[in-house]
């Protein structure tokens, strides 16, 4: 079967020597995973999350490119390259990574 690749959105909390900034509660990252199907992306993706000391809590995949367009999503050349590799390395590339923080109270 031909490899696709998926856009996954995960969410991860926060672990001992996970590298996310001073005082951020957790992060949201989009990742173009490599996979036979949306599944085996996701395993893969988790994996390689776990192995990098952080700490995931959800996936949300958004489906292939072919998916995406078919949903009404733009997909700029930039995302397509990425996607592009991803699918040529059989691997994963986190493509946005967004720290999360507490808000302060305004009591």
């Amino acid at each position: 079967m031909v490899q696709q690749v998926y856009t996954l959105l995960v969410q991860v909390g926060r672990k001992e020597g996970d590298g996310l900034p001073e005082g951020a509660t957790g992060a949201a990252l989009v990742c173009y995973a490599a996979g036979r199907d949306q599944d085996e992306a996701v395993r893969e993706t988790v994996a390689i999350l776990k192995q990098a000391d952080l700490a995931p809590l959800e996936v949300q995949a958004y489906g292939t490119l072919d998916e995406r367009l078919a949903q009404g999503h733009e997909v700029p050349d930039e995302e397509r390259g990425l996607m592009d590799r991803a699918r040529d390395e059989n691997s994963v590339i986190v493509a946005q990574f967004e720290p999360f923080f507490d808000e302060p109270d305004h009591g």
